[in-house]
C-alpha cells in the first residue's frame, strides 16, 4: 500500500508541477503577444511594456484564449490596424510555442 501511496503522491506533484508550468507559459504568452502589438500599435519602451501588461491582466479575466483575443482584436480594431483573425490567433499560438519552450528550459 505504502507504494501506491508514493506513487499517488509522486502524480500529484507532477501534475501540480505541470500545472504551474503551463500557467506561466500562458502568462509569458500573453506578454510577447502584448509586445507584438504594441509595436503594430506603434507604442515603444516604456507604453508598449504598459501595454503588454495590460494584456496580461486582461488574459487572467477568464479561462482559455478568448479574453486574450479580444482584447488585442478591440485594440487592433480602434487604432485601425488591419490583421485578420487568423493572424492573430497564429501569433497566439507560435508565442505560447515559444513561451512553453522557455519555461520548459528554466527561462
Amino acid at each position: 500500500m505504502s507504494q501506491f501511496d508514493d506513487r499517488e503522491r509522486a502524480q500529484e506533484a507532477k501534475f501540480q508541477l505541470d500545472q504551474e508550468l503551463e500557467f506561466k507559459a500562458q502568462a509569458r504568452r500573453a506578454k510577447l503577444v502584448g509586445l507584438w502589438a504594441a509595436g503594430l500599435l506603434g507604442l515603444e519602451g516604456e507604453a508598449a511594456n504598459d501595454y503588454a501588461k495590460s494584456v496580461v491582466m486582461a488574459d487572467l479575466e477568464e479561462a482559455g484564449t478568448e479574453d486574450l483575443f479580444r482584447k488585442i482584436r478591440g485594440d487592433f480594431d480602434q487604432q485601425a490596424v488591419e490583421l485578420s483573425d487568423h493572424q492573430i490567433r497564429a501569433k497566439m499560438d507560435e508565442a505560447l510555442a515559444e513561451a512553453r519552450a522557455a519555461v520548459a528550459a528554466g527561462q
